[in-house]
C-alpha cells in the first residue's frame, strides 16, 4: 500500500483581492518535525536577519516573525512588485536551505486575515506559541522573535 502524499496547497490570491492591502498569517514548517532546528542562536540570528533584509528591500513586509524549534510563524504583507506570494516565500525557503542547511517542507500554511479578524489577536496567538509549547513561562522570555519597527 503506497504512503499517502501531501497535496499541493493553492496559494493563488483571488482576482478580487488587492493583495497589497492584505495581511497574511503564514506558517512554514521544517521537513523534519519535532527536532529543534530553528530555535538556536546560530540559525535564528541569520534567519531573522534575512527576514529584516527582505523587509528593507520591500520584498515583503513582515510585521512579526517568531521561530519555534521546527516551524516559523509570520504576520506579513506583500507589495505590488509583480511577484506571487508563493514565489516570494519559496525564494526565502531556498535561501534558508542553501545558506543554513535547513530543509523546510515543500509548501506552507497561509491564511489571509479577514475583516472580522484582528491582527492583534493573531499576533498574540503567535507570541504565546512558545508559552503553550512549555518553552517559556511568558512570551517576552522567548528570544527568537522579530518585531520590526513600522
Amino acid at each position: 500500500m503506497p504512503l499517502p502524499t501531501r497535496k499541493l496547497l493553492p496559494h493563488e490570491i483571488p482576482l478580487w483581492i488587492d493583495h497589497t492591502n492584505e495581511l497574511y498569517f503564514l506558517t512554514v514548517c521544517c521537513e523534519q518535525r519535532g527536532k529543534n532546528q530553528l530555535a538556536v542562536e546560530a540559525v535564528a540570528v541569520p534567519l531573522l536577519e534575512t527576514v529584516a533584509y527582505r523587509n528593507e528591500r520591500s520584498i515583503w513586509f513582515a510585521r512579526l516573525v517568531l521561530l519555534m524549534p521546527d516551524h516559523v510563524h509570520f504576520l506579513v504583507s506583500f507589495p505590488d512588485n509583480g511577484r506571487r506570494m508563493q514565489t516570494t516565500v519559496s525564494k526565502w525557503k531556498e535561501w534558508t536551505a542553501k545558506k543554513l542547511k535547513i530543509r523546510l517542507q515543500r509548501d506552507f500554511f497561509e491564511h489571509r486575515l479577514r475583516r472580522d479578524e484582528s491582527a492583534q489577536e493573531k499576533a498574540d496567538y503567535i507570541l504565546f506559541n512558545p508559552v503553550r509549547a512549555g518553552l517559556v513561562s511568558k512570551p517576552e522570555d522567548w528570544p527568537f522573535v522579530l518585531i520590526p519597527e513600522q
